[in-house]
């Protein structure tokens, strides 16, 4: 057999250079339009406004402005409209003016009359006490036995204590001690003051190895004395306070020829019941006044001793 029969003649495969497909940009512009597509929808469904809920706000925000409710309807309607130019249209915003410097100094002048006026009332009304206690005293025989002061915690009578209330050294009523209180109590009685009973004691120290340590306790059992006395005379006791300074709040100089009997003395003061400002302008309103002060009748009977 010839090698020519015996060869087999395979087949010739031809291999064809691949057809260029033209039309393949077309599968990426469809699919670019479809996302395009979706995606204006998907904007379209949310810019979709719910015209029921939208109606509820706007009537909620016409209410809480107390502007009148607006209905807001689809477009072809005759109530069509926009919420907005209905709430410009309702609401009246007030808007307060801004404060000035005028307007600071009127409220500043208005509230220092007030104080003005607030004082005067409380020192009018302590100088009412201040008289009613005078012509107590006066007409029981003790005209002059003390003397007035109003400051800035109000009224106070000062009575001095020798030889009117105590003896030296002593924290027992005298018989005219007790007169002077049989006239003040009915004064003060019915006052919705606070009264302050404060025993003061002059400068000298006590007699050593007699009755009190030292003037605190000599001057604290004076006022204390007074107290009791008063709230035996009709005047309420949680009304009353009894306070010793021994010599610490003299009435005037040690080196006043009267230093030893006037700084020896017992103080009623009436507290004012007026504003802490209030009070502050009690002083001046006191210096510009001339209320009848009467004339204290000082003896220096036994001035060596406090």
């Amino acid at each position: 057999m010839s090698s020519g029969h015996g060869r087999r003649r395979g087949k010739k495969h031809e291999e064809h250079e691949e057809h260029e497909n033209h039309e393949r940009w077309l599968v990426s512009a469809f699919d670019m339009m479809t996302l395009l597509f979706v995606l204006f929808v998907v904007l379209f469904a949310m810019s979709k406004v719910d015209e029921q809920k939208f109606a509820a706000l706007a009537r909620g925000m016409a209410e809480a402005f107390g502007a009148p409710v607006q209905a807001i309807t689809g477009p072809g309607t005759s109530e069509d409209a926009s919420i907005l130019p209905a709430l410009d249209a309702a609401v009246d915003v007030q808007i307060p003016p801004a404060p000035t410097a005028e307007s600071d100094t009127e409220a500043a002048e208005a509230e220092a009359a007030a104080l003005a006026a607030e004082a005067r009332d409380q020192y009018q009304s302590l100088d009412g006490v201040r008289e009613r206690i005078d012509q107590a005293l006066a007409a029981a025989g003790y005209a002059g036995a003390a003397r007035y002061e109003i400051d800035e915690r109000g009224l106070v009578v000062h009575i001095v204590s020798d030889p009117v209330l105590f003896d030296a050294e002593s924290a027992t009523l005298l018989l005219q001690g007790r007169a002077i209180l049989d006239a003040v109590a009915p004064a003060i009685a019915g006052l919705p003051n606070q009264i302050d009973v404060e025993g003061h004691a002059n400068h000298l120290p006590v007699t050593p190895g007699g009755p009190w340590p030292s003037n605190w306790e000599l001057s604290a059992s004076r006022a204390s004395t007074v107290v009791r006395a008063l709230a035996e005379r009709g005047v309420p006791e949680d009304h009353l306070a009894a306070t010793g300074y021994s010599s610490t709040r003299p009435m005037v100089p040690e080196s006043d020829p009267g230093a030893i009997t006037l700084n020896r003395r017992v103080d009623l003061v009436v507290l004012s019941t007026a504003s802490a400002e209030a009070n502050e302008l009690l002083p001046g309103i006191a210096a510009g006044t001339t209320a009848p002060t009467p004339t204290q009748t000082t003896t220096a009977s036994e001035g060596g001793h406090p």
